[in-house]
């Protein structure tokens, strides 16, 4: 009986997975100088989502693109967050911050749309917002300003949270 019940556990998980989109928002080919010439690194940036309040940022590094990202895709899917929406939006004002790169990203009435940077359209697209305005402050590396959205959206809180959190106090 356990066993049954792990293996159709892994099935459901698997399948979960399996909903996920997936799109590749920066490369980055760095050579090093060595003694015996250049080595050629590949780093790449994958965004997944399922465009219903999940979604996720990873990285990866190899010397081929395939394999970069492979390691990217599995990055961000062991990384993914959990969106609180108001609707279509968010439900306040807030700045991510990661390394030089700030992003703000504020709530927006029905009907705007995505006004973002192609990095940060592709996190708020996949992640399941429609009404945004964003403002990239800063660096604006494709990687600090991944980060930086998750960061800002990863730190949102909703009404309730916010009652409960001065009820405790």
């Amino acid at each position: 009986m356990d066993r049954e019940n792990i293996k159709n556990k892994a099935a459901q998980q698997s399948a979960a997975m399996e909903e996920f989109e997936e799109r590749l928002i920066g490369v980055n080919r760095v050579a090093k100088v060595v003694k015996g010439g250049k080595k050629l690194k590949i780093s790449c940036c994958v965004v997944v989502g399922d465009r219903n309040r999940h979604v996720g940022v990873g990285f990866g590094k190899s010397a081929e693109l395939p394999a970069a990202s492979r390691k990217a895709s599995q990055s961000a899917r062991r990384n993914i967050i959990d969106l609180k929406l108001r609707g279509n939006t968010i439900p306040h004002r807030i700045l991510g911050k990661c390394g030089a790169a700030k992003v703000l990203l504020r709530p927006a009435s029905e009907g705007t749309g995505i006004i973002a940077c192609d990095p940060i359209r592709a996190i708020l697209e996949l992640g399941g917002i429609k009404d945004i305005l964003t403002k990239s402050l800063g660096s604006n590396t494709i990687t600090n300003l991944a980060k930086a959205t998750i960061n800002g959206l990863s730190n949102l809180r909703t009404k309730e949270e916010i009652a409960k959190l001065r009820k405790s106090k």
